[in-house]
Parts: structure tokens; sequence; C-alpha cells
């Protein structure tokens, strides 16, 4: 019985030594990746494979449960599975160290294989820094180890102060603050570099420049979605879980394949072009319905049919694919880019310098496309090529090839599951359809007839508009719905249908309940 004991005591003591070991090895990781652009970070790197090997259902799971934490949570479940590993092999490593050090060896292997995926990776570097890191997990285990056994004695009146338990507990704490300590600095690091290279940049004024938005855009009611939303509070869903940091000096854009002449521009030609602004909304194709991705902003770029006039579209060119810098790549019919749509190559987001974090130095605007299947961020090719020679990143993953975002609306006001006063109530929202633009939004209450809203005047035909409603409620609880039309004479159905494989339908549904003023 005393064996037992002794036994399960030490190797609960490794294992929480083997959780010390992880904690810093991953932490140094992240520190590395921070000070060297040349050092993709680890834990990212092999998110980016997880991601990369998800059915579509994992896929839009996430994000319909994450929305945009969904990077966040990915990296910090990556985390606690890593640390979850190093207990059960520091456990099993208590009385022989080989298998702590043969798991330390295969998650090196493993993140120097996924680091060197990573565009702009540099070798040597990122095995160096991947075996220091490794050597200084090792050591952590096995220091925690003999420190913690020092206090202590191996006899049947094992530790009868605690105090080697003390030490292990303050060590396994003190290992994963240094850790995450160390992975806060990497980050910020790394976001630092993403955004420093723009720092200094001014947009150029545009040759065709969008009037700001007046009384007549947008209703002065509490709740409403702005009309414009703000460049850090504009939805994200990409698939890059550390923002690429690129250099407008050594960036360039190739326009090759099926094309009369391969044209590469730097950011300095593009940037001395003449540049447009155009309203343009953006949708998720995983935007559940009444969910929150999607946005309007003010772009600016130079307009997609004068690159590529640039470049000559040969006959039987019918697919425009667009790369980034990173390696995702999308693709959608070339007919759309001359269709008399806004396709924008855009350097600006609401009058400032695209954003990182929204791909800079440069992306693909296409209205009326869900951006699985046009809006590339970092872009640095654009190939014109035909339609069954590629498939972008999510088509072989079970999404629609073709994704024209559907007409949707939402309801902003009231809040659903709220309490408003019974009595008069202006109901609020949103509704889009980029492609064809918004003719009406009906609204029902309950079970009684659908009642036409007020628009808000479009700030173009490619941006959505607000919608409101003066109405009434009695006291009790009451259902709300709403449903958009469009230009093209399509009305919203009550028909249900999930975001996978082209975009939800339905009808945004809530419900309220009006209490006594």
């Amino acid at each position: 019985m005393q064996g037992n004991t002794t036994d399960n005591r030490v190797a609960r003591r490794s294992g929480w030594a083997g959780v010390a070991g992880v904690a810093v090895s991953l932490g140094l990781t992240e520190l590395f990746a921070g000070l060297s652009a040349s050092v993709p970070s680890a834990i990212s790197s092999i998110g980016a494979f997880v991601i990369d090997v998800s059915p579509p259902w994992l896929k839009t799971f996430a994000i319909s449960t994450f929305g945009t934490a969904d990077k966040a949570v990915l990296g910090i479940g990556t985390f606690l599975i890593a640390l979850l590993i190093g207990w059960f092999v520091g456990r099993a490593s208590a009385r022989n160290p080989v298998p702590i050090i043969v798991a330390f060896g295969v998650a090196a292997v493993i993140g120097i294989a996924a680091q060197l995926t990573e565009a702009g990776a540099a070798t040597a570097l990122v095995i160096a820094s991947t075996l220091v890191a490794v050597e200084a997990g090792v050591l952590t285990w096995y220091g925690l180890l003999v420190w913690s056994r020092s206090a202590e004695g191996d006899g049947p009146e094992f530790d009868p102060a605690g105090y080697g338990r003390r030490r292990l507990l303050v060590g396994v704490g003190a290992a994963v603050v240094v850790s995450v300590v160390s992975i806060g600095v990497g980050r910020s690091m790394l976001r630092s570099r993403a955004e420093v290279q723009r720092g200094s940049l001014v947009l150029p004024e545009p040759v065709e420049r969008q009037a700001d938005p007046e009384a007549v855009n947008a209703f002065d009611l509490q709740f409403m979605t702005p009309i414009v939303i703000d460049n850090a509070k504009f939805y994200r869903i990409d698939t890059a879980l550390v923002v690429p940091a690129v250099d407008p000096e050594k960036w360039t854009l190739t326009i090759k394949g099926m094309v009369d002449r391969e044209v590469v521009l730097t950011y300095a030609d593009i940037m001395a072009m003449p540049l447009v602004e155009r309203y343009v909304t953006l949708s998720c194709v995983s935007n559940e319905v009444g969910d929150g991705l999607v946005g309007n902003a003010l772009w600016t770029g130079v307009p997609l049919p004068d690159l590529l006039e640039m470049a000559g579209v040969q006959a039987g060119a019918d697919q425009i694919v667009g790369r980034s810098i990173d390696g995702w790549a999308a693709g959608f019919p070339t007919d759309l880019a001359f269709d008399g749509r806004n396709a924008l190559l855009a350097v600006g987001m609401n009058r400032e310098v695209l954003p990182a974090n929204h791909g800079f130095p440069a992306r693909l605007v296409v209205p009326g496309l869900y951006g699985y299947v046009s809006a590339t961020k970092w872009i640095t090719e654009i190939e014109l090529t035909t339609w069954d020679a590629f498939d972008g990143y999510w088509i072989p993953r079970g999404w629609s090839k073709e994704g024209p975002i559907k007409t949707q609306s939402r309801i902003d006001r009231p809040r659903p599951r709220s309490k408003v006063d019974a009595g008069a109530y202006t109901l609020g929202g949103i509704a889009w359809s980029p492609e064809h633009g918004i003719a009406g939004v009906e609204v029902q209450i309950d079970d009684g007839p659908w009642m036409p809203c007020e628009l808000s005047e479009p700030l173009s035909s490619e941006a959505w508009v607000q919608w409101k409603l003066d109405a009434a409620f009695v006291e009790g609880d009451h259902l709300i719905r709403v449903r958009a039309t469009d230009r093209a004479g399509f009305t919203q159905t009550s028909r249900e249908v999930s975001p996978a494989p082209d975009g939800a339908e339905g009808w945004h549904t809530i419900n309220i309940k009006a209490v006594p003023v």
C-alpha cells in the first residue's frame, strides 16, 4: 500500500512538472515568433492545420457558436490540450524520462513542420528557436522535479510539512505565468508588426469621393446598427490565426494566367493610380439569420476592371482567382468583374489605410458575393483561369462554388427577449442585397398583416439600408418577423436554410414582452 501511495505521489508530481514544461515551451515559441518575422507562431501554424483538415460542419459550428472569437477559442483550446498532454506524459515519465523526451521531440517535429508551411519562414531560425523552446520545456520539467524533491524525504513520513508540494505548486504557477506573459508579449509584438508598416502611410485623395452619410441615410434610434461600421468593429472572418505582417515596400501584386501580358504592380504603383470610393456591404456565408457577420464600409481602391484591362483578359478565362500571401485563395466568375458592380482592389477602409486585420496592403471587394468566394485579404496574386481548372479554399470543403449574397433583413430594436413599454414603440433594423439593392421591408407582429416599413436613403445600391416602423403593443408576449424584397423582385420566404453550403435563409424572428408603463 505504501508503495502504491508513493508511486501515485511521484506520478502526480511529475505530471504537474510536465504541465509546467509544456507551458514554458509554448510561451517561448510565441515569444520567438514575436521577436522575429522569420519565425511563425507555432500555436497558430498548428491551428491553421487544424482549420485546414476540419470538416465544414465544424467550421460552421465554430463561427456560429463563437463568432469573431473563433480564433481566440482555437488558440486557447490548443494551449489547454497541450497542457493536458503534458500532464499525462509527465505522469508516464515519473520513473523514466524517455516518454517526456520522446513527446517533446515529436512536438518539435510537428511544430517545425507546421511553421515551415508559413510564408516567410526561415528554416534555420525555426529549427533553432523550436529546439531552444523544447529544451527549456524538458529542463523545466526536470528542474521542478529536483527542486520539489529537495524539500521532502522518500520514507513513510513523506513531506510532513508540505514543503515539496508547495514548491511544486509555486513552480507550476510560475511556469504558467511565464508562459502567459511570453504569449502575451509575443502576440503583442506580432500585432504591432502587422500594423507598424502602415503606420506612416497616408491614403491618397480619391478621384471619385462619396458623400458622407446624412440624416436621410440613417435613423437616430437606440440599438440601431450604424449605417457605416467602424473599422475596429467591422466583423472579421478568415483562416489567418495571426494577421500577416506585410511590408508594403516589398509587396507586389501579380496579375497572371490567361492574360495577354503578365503585370506586376508595387504598392506605390497602386497608390499612384486613380482611386475611387464605394460604399459596399460585405457578408460572411456563415452568417446565421439575424446574426452580425455582415458590415457596411466605405472602401477606397482601384476598380478591378482597370487592373484586368492592363493585363488583357484572354478568351475562355471565365474565373478570377485571388491568392493571399498566406496561401488562401478564392475564385469567382470573370463576368462579375465587368457587369457593372463596383468590384475593387481596396487599399482603404472608411478613409483610412486598410487595417492589417482587414487585408493590408490590399484586398478584393466584390459586391454581391460572399467573402469565401471573393474577398481575398492580403492579396498578392490575381490569376485568370477557367472555371473548371481551380477550386477556392472552401470549395473542396463542401461549400458552393458560386456564392451570391442572399437578400436578408434583421431586427435591431427591440432586442430579442427584451421588455418594452406597452403602447407606441418604433421597431427598426437593417436589410441588405448588395447585388440588387433593397426595394422594401415588411414587418409582421404576431399573426397580423405584413406592414411596410420606412427605409433610409441608401448610400449606394450595394450598401445596406436601415428600416423603421411605428407600432403599438398591448401588454403581453409578442412575436415579430421581418422580411425584405430586393429590386429584382425577390421577397424573403419563411423557408429556414442553414448557412452551409451557400448561405442562410429565413425570416428573422424575435420574441418580446410588452409590460405596463
